[in-house]
């Protein structure tokens, strides 16, 4: 039975070069139908690798296996972009959320405003829908994971992420890691620990996107505009919240997420080094 041990296994297995069915099979101790089957299942529930057929048809056919984000991740030329400015973006507000909303069906697609002088005072209904829908992984593109200290007296997402812990929920998370967001991140990883568990991966990229991303189908987008104190202009904090359940929009940030995710640091490795800073 294909559980989060073996998937984790078979995506370290591939994510350094292409691996063969027959090896994979090998490797986890399964025939080969079996490991097909796990790799069919992981492509289209996670979107973490990609398979392709060589010689298809012949005796010789090979379905090789690789790490998602060698493929291109943009099919279109606004597509590529929008891939491009978000790769380039490093701050919040380098990249706005409605320039992927604009795209998006109507049908598909809803937005709200508030306006609000705290992030905690913020509805956190938005990013708990999301959490609470997650059946197999969850995408979370954060600054420096301080939404993991939101709460009211209805939600506390720090608590919800625990949860999707307990029921063996993979969560990957993009955000900047360093020293004025280290108790967040240590705080995140902890579950971890505290279940015997493996299912948080963080690593560190500065980045622009704020979006929770469930199994490759339901998205929130949070963007956030600052006051700028100039007359006719902005003067309360704007929370602007895009919420999307387009599949092909949501694998299309997905890739964008695998592209950050296998280019950045793990978390541990950078933690352990800034320990040494004193």
């Amino acid at each position: 039975m294909l559980n989060n041990d073996i998937i984790r296994k078979i995506e370290s297995f591939v994510y350094h070069q292409p691996r063969s069915i027959d090896e994979i099979a090998k490797f986890i101790g399964k025939n080969w139908r079996t490991a097909d089957r796990y790799v069919q299942s992981i492509e289209k529930d996670y979107g973490t690798i990609s398979t392709k057929i060589f010689r298809e048809g012949s005796r010789g056919a090979l379905k090789l296996v690789f790490w998602a984000s060698v493929e291109k991740a943009s099919k279109s030329a606004f597509q590529e972009n929008l891939e491009a400015d978000i790769l380039k973006g490093r701050k919040k507000e380098d990249f706005a959320g409605f320039d992927i909303f604009q795209h998006v069906q109507n049908d598909k697609k809803k937005a709200h405003i508030e306006y609000s002088t705290r992030e905690d005072f913020s509805d956190l209904e938005q990013f708990s829908d999301v959490m609470r829908s997650t059946k197999k992984q969850l995408l979370i593109f954060s600054g420096n994971l301080s939404f993991s200290n939101l709460k009211n007296k209805d939600i506390d997402l720090f608590k919800m992420m625990e949860e999707l812990v307990k029921k063996n929920i993979s969560i990957k998370i993009i955000c900047r890691i360093d020293m004025a967001g280290l108790e967040n991140i240590e705080r995140v990883l902890s579950l971890n620990f505290k279940y015997g568990k493996e299912l948080i991966e963080i690593h560190h990229k500065e980045q622009p996107l704020r979006a929770v991303i469930a199994d490759n189908r339901l998205m929130t987008i949070k963007e956030i505009k600052e006051p700028t104190g100039k007359m006719h202009e902005l003067n309360k904090r704007m929370f602007i919240f895009y919420n999307i359940k387009d599949k092909e929009w949501c694998e299309w940030l997905s890739r964008i997420f695998w592209k950050m995710f296998s280019s950045s640091i793990d978390a541990n490795k950078r933690i352990e080094e800034m320990h040494k800073v004193k």
